[in-house]
């Protein structure tokens, strides 16, 4: 691990610390009047790390978490975590898609994040294809989150790595969560 890596690990668990505390940082968006998606999220279907196709229809009557990630963010040591609410949490489904829309922090290749992944945090979770997740070229997924006239209320586009958006078992958006927002918050603010 490099040494920046090693800073940016050392230093994550004071900075969520701080996050918690005093609760900069954290922004939680909750489908309050339960809305339903105008586009169905079963409709949709991503591209694997590893080149097949996703069909989203097979995440039907499960809670789904989708995460946008990178390796050299400050908020990377989610990635462990995310690892352990897949493993611990059988009726969820957690959903990884690289971006280096942020900072660059994600210049590595689909090869090359698949075996930091799995090097690093030992991830089985889903990981995706590495593609926009905000802005111009935004991949369809991202395009489905972050508006209102396809998932029936949440214009919000993720603003840094690791933003999460929750699906329930119905298909609908249900939250969306800033990258402070701790991956076991993201269910314990569900119950």
């Amino acid at each position: 691990m490099s040494l920046i890596k090693k800073l940016i690990t050392s230093t994550y668990p004071l900075r969520m610390r701080i996050s918690k505390l005093t609760g900069i940082g954290i922004n939680i968006l909750q489908n309050k009047m339960n809305k339903k998606p105008v586009v169905s999220f079963y409709s949709l279907s991503a591209v694997s790390n590893a080149g097949s196709i996703v069909n989203f229809e097979k995440y039907i009557g499960k809670k789904v978490l989708i995460v946008n990630l990178a390796s050299q963010c400050g908020y990377t040591p989610q990635y462990e975590q995310l690892e352990e609410l897949h493993q611990l949490t059988k009726d969820l489904v957690i959903l990884g898609f690289p971006s280096n829309n942020f900072g660059g922090q994600e210049p590595g290749t689909d090869t090359e994040i698949a075996e930091f992944c799995r090097i690093n945090y030992g991830v089985t979770f889903e990981i995706f294809k590495k593609d926009d997740v905000s802005g111009q070229h935004i991949q369809p997924v991202y395009k489905w989150l972050g508006n209102a006239d396809k998932n029936g209320w949440n214009t919000e586009e993720p603003k840094w790595n690791f933003y999460k958006y929750l699906i329930d078992e119905e298909g609908n958006l249900s939250k969306v969560f800033s990258s402070s927002v701790l991956p076991a918050e993201t269910i314990l603010e569900d119950a």
